[in-house]
């Protein structure tokens, strides 16, 4: 029977997929809470890499890919040394989960591509109440929301993902 945990012996790479605000990383935290686990937050790094610098969709897209390029030689190295990896990076695409895979396909390891199952209503509710906060490195509008949200593709069957639904 397939687990979404891992012991020393089977690491795996836990991907999260739906649009800003789901979850993804509050998800991914409790993840990277078992034994052996790395968390690696997308959203953490780019606001530490390039404070101030990620304006516009075409600013994230470029900096995500410099993330990505130097992240993905870490995060094999972490997997084929036996750690678990919960890769906080939105596999909200067909091209960026193509990336993910050859990453758990290179280490030979496992994976599980957790699917928040929110609705745009509540992701929208819950981003307005994070740009309130001030808590998150990025504040994102309810226009902005519909722009990014315009590039969702929900993973199919046809690309092989153990997909694990995860409802609101």
């Amino acid at each position: 029977m397939f687990s979404t945990s891992s012991t020393n012996d089977s690491p795996i790479m836990h991907l999260v997929c739906r649009k800003i605000a789901s979850g993804k990383s509050t998800l991914s935290v409790r993840l990277a809470s078992a034994a052996q686990t790395v968390h690696i937050s997308e959203d953490s790094l780019l606001a530490q890499l390039y404070p101030g610098q990620i304006a516009s969709l075409a600013d994230y897209v470029a900096c995500a890919a410099r993330l990505r390029a130097a992240i993905a030689p870490l995060c094999l190295q972490m997997l084929q040394a036996g750690a678990s990896v919960v890769l906080d990076f939105p596999a909200n695409t067909p091209a960026s989960r193509a990336w993910m895979r050859e990453l758990f396909q290179q280490a030979g390891t496992q994976h599980v591509l957790h699917y928040l199952d929110v609705s745009d209503e509540e992701c929208k509710a819950r981003s307005r109440q994070r740009n309130a906060s001030g808590l998150h490195p990025f504040s994102t509008s309810d226009a902005d929301f519909d722009a990014i949200t315009r590039h969702f593709v929900p993973p199919s069957a046809a690309e092989g993902f153990h997909v694990v639904r995860v409802a609101a």
